[in-house]
């Protein structure tokens, strides 16, 4: 298969070590430039991807023979420059959040459908390593029939978390929160949550308990100001519980400590962080599935070949979006919503 030319715009975190060099180790991808109009960030580019070009708009990056895009800039761009490259003629990955809201992600689901561009929402977090493994031990039947699932992405930062242009801790780490609980269990009937609203508006310190079709529920939690995080997984079932006590899967911190995929140890975690199959007193510690954030970019090439779906389908960046805002409304008003 002949490498899909693609084209990144924004090289702040998310660009700089989620999609950068994911792109660049991946042989069905041939990348192309960094569209950013930053000295600083072009100053980056140029220190750590030599040779790679920049460039100062989507026109430009279109016109230097791009036939794919990965958007990662803030949040509240995300749905003008997906469409944009859309209209381009260009196939579009787009960072979490992938829109502001559901009506937005919906816009752009239809014009990318009206156009035949492959479009993809990049959920690199279903391939997690722990979240991987719950998946492989609810698909096994090893838990019976899954009554709760809770999970958190906590951290500790003195800063005050992430800035406007990240749209608030709900969008932020619940874009993936929620977007694993729908792939584990299903659609959501009704949505309950809590926030906590820091100086300036943004929340953070965000609870979601949502309420599944197969009476399932979800216990979800977002925190950039938790001293002490929980357990990041516990997963409950009919035959027992699966629980990881964290940190949380390491191909984050390989990616920004300069480490990059191909070898064969990519993605995988030492044994002391593996979970745990608990029932009561008894337990035994479960393998993890090695981590495979690697596979995202050589299957949304070959879907831009035609060769096989995207990896994440738009349309569930829809269904997470109406649970976001349903969440955004259960806790500014203190009432539960149903869908």
């Amino acid at each position: 298969m002949d490498p899909v030319r693609f084209g990144l715009v924004g090289y702040g975190f998310g660009g700089r070590y989620f999609h950068a060099p994911l792109l660049a180790a991946a042989a069905e991808c041939h990348l192309l430039g960094v569209v950013t109009t930053s000295p600083e960030r072009r100053a980056q580019v140029a220190a750590e991807h030599p040779g790679l070009a920049t460039f100062a708009s989507l026109e430009e990056l279109a016109g230097a023979g791009a036939e794919a895009v990965a958007i990662s800039t803030p949040a509240d761009t995300h749905t003008a420059l997906t469409d944009q490259a859309l209209r381009l003629g260009l196939a579009v990955v787009c960072d979490k959040p992938f829109a502001l809201d559901a009506a937005a992600a919906r816009g752009s689901v239809e014009l990318a459908a009206e156009l035949g561009r492959a479009l993809a929402p990049y959920q690199n977090r279903r391939w997690d390593s722990d979240f991987r493994t719950v998946r492989a031990l609810v698909e096994s039947g090893r838990l019976g029939t899954v009554t709760r699932f809770e999970s958190r992405f906590e951290r500790f930062s003195p800063e005050p978390g992430p800035p406007a242009s990240g749209g608030g801790t709900l969008r932020d780490f619940g874009s993936h929160l929620v977007d694993q609980a729908l792939v584990l269990l299903g659609p959501v009937t009704s949505v309950y949550a809590e926030w906590r609203l820091r100086e300036g508006g943004l929340d953070d310190d965000v609870f979601l308990a949502l309420t599944h079709a197969d009476g399932a529920r979800s216990h979800l939690a977002g925190s950039w100001s938790e001293g002490a995080p929980g357990l990041r997984f516990r997963v409950t079932g009919s035959a027992g519980s699966y629980v990881v006590d964290g940190p949380m899967d390491g191909q984050e911190d390989a990616l920004v400590a300069g480490r990059r995929p191909g070898g064969a140890d990519w993605g995988a975690e030492p044994p002391e962080r593996w979970g745990r199959l608990r029932r009561g007193d008894d337990g035994e510690t479960v393998p993890t599935e090695p981590g495979a954030w690697d596979t995202f970019y050589p299957a949304f090439a070959a879907a831009v070949r035609g060769r096989g779906p995207v990896p994440v389908d738009p349309r569930d960046a829809v269904a997470t979006a109406t649970v976001l805002d349903a969440a955004r409304h259960s806790a500014a008003e203190g009432v539960l919503v149903r869908l």
